[in-house]
């Protein structure tokens, strides 16, 4: 009797190929690391370029709080107006006791960052018979981020006959 064998299958994985996987394997998962890294970054500086919207909106519809008398006496020792402000944020709460915000990013505090504004009143820049009755009004703000320093700034009108005699 004649017994008839079959040529042995090798089913396992040569060391050469465990060795490509294992790597691809790392690469994958780098590449899923840096991802998410990079996705928390764009969503931590879009909350902060929020918050710098939010702020400088605020101090504009502030000004149109103000009488035409107190905007302008801006620049006199007896102004209304502020030239400097600050602003704090809180990523994660709404006061310093619940922020858990990672220190280094607000020179050391590691409970909140600042803003630091200024308000700038000027003539407006155009000579029309009712220039004298207006003035330009600039926010700027800035802030800085891991050593960046980032800056916004809004501007805007304000007339003496406008918002401001409906209001009083």
């Amino acid at each position: 009797m004649r017994l008839r064998r079959s040529p042995i299958l090798q089913k396992a994985f040569t060391l050469v190929e465990a060795l490509i996987a294992v790597g691809l394997i790392g690469i994958f998962f780098v590449a899923l690391y840096a991802g998410m890294t990079q996705g928390f970054g764009i969503l931590a500086n879009a909350r902060e370029d929020l918050r710098a919207n939010q702020i400088l909106l605020d101090k504009m519809e502030e000004m149109r709080l103000y009488s035409w008398d107190q905007i302008t006496s801006y620049g006199t020792a007896n102004s209304f107006v502020p030239t400097n402000f600050t602003e704090e944020f809180y990523p994660t709460g709404t006061n310093p006791a619940q922020s858990t915000f990672s220190a280094g990013r607000n020179n050391g505090n590691t409970n909140t960052f600042r803003y630091h504004g200024t308000i700038v009143v000027t003539n407006v820049p155009f000579t029309n018979a009712y220039s004298t009755n207006m003035r330009k009004v600039m926010v700027a703000l800035s802030w800085t981020n891991g050593g960046k320093i980032y800056r916004h700034d809004m501007s805007t009108y304000v007339s003496e006959y406008g918002l401001q005699k409906h209001i009083y």
